[in-house]
């Protein structure tokens, strides 16, 4: 970094802004297979949030990769650099008092690890959705994995390229035996447990 960047410190602090919303930030990580149900039970999380007078915000892979991360394509260094960015980008979020939600594949455990530690301890939730790869495969909304097999497309993670599976994650979601209410209260009654919540 070069020497005259400086960290410029702000008069309002990351515990004023989180007193402010009456709430504490956190990040829930939202990693699994495409067609997991990453997607789908962030965004319900999120809605669920929101009508109870939560501060949240959800960061989507396919979002994010027509803007902040459109330079990047699906190598392993492009994924590394990937989560990276979405790592930093949710750090923020969380200084400004938010609840974050993200939702994307990122496949390395090495990754997850790096954005675990640029939050406070406890701040990281990682969720990870354990649907099998037959059901993700079944699903298939993008179409993504039957190009995977006929090699239109390549570095596809669980097909071509690996997926690391959470050693130790906060949450373990199935959403080929649980609904989409069933995660939603699971989820729920874990902010409620950890106090990042209150109804």
């Amino acid at each position: 970094m070069p020497d005259n960047i400086v960290w410029h410190d702000h008069k309002i602090t990351r515990a004023e802004r989180t007193v402010n919303k009456h709430q504490k930030p956190c990040l829930l990580w939202f990693t699994g297979l495409s067609g997991s149900g990453k997607s789908t039970i962030a965004n319900a999380l999120d809605l669920a949030l929101h009508n109870r007078g939560y501060h949240t915000f959800l960061l989507d892979g396919d979002n994010v990769r027509h803007g902040l991360c459109k330079d990047l394509g699906f190598t392993d260094d492009d994924r590394v650099e990937n989560i990276r960015r979405i790592g930093e980008v949710s750090k923020l979020f969380t200084d400004a008092g938010l609840i974050v939600l993200s939702a994307f594949i990122s496949p390395f455990n090495s990754d997850r690890l790096l954005v675990r530690n640029l939050l406070p301890a406890g701040e990281f939730i990682e969720v990870f959705m354990d649907t099998p790869l037959e059901a993700c495969e079944s699903r298939d909304p993008k179409g993504l994995y039957q190009k995977a097999r006929e090699g239109t497309i390549t570095n596809f993670t669980g097909i071509d390229s690996p997926y690391e599976t959470p050693e130790r994650p906060e949450l373990r979601l199935d959403t080929a035996v649980m609904s989409v209410d069933q995660c939603v209260g699971q989820l729920m009654a874990y902010l409620l447990e950890r106090g990042l919540i209150t109804q």
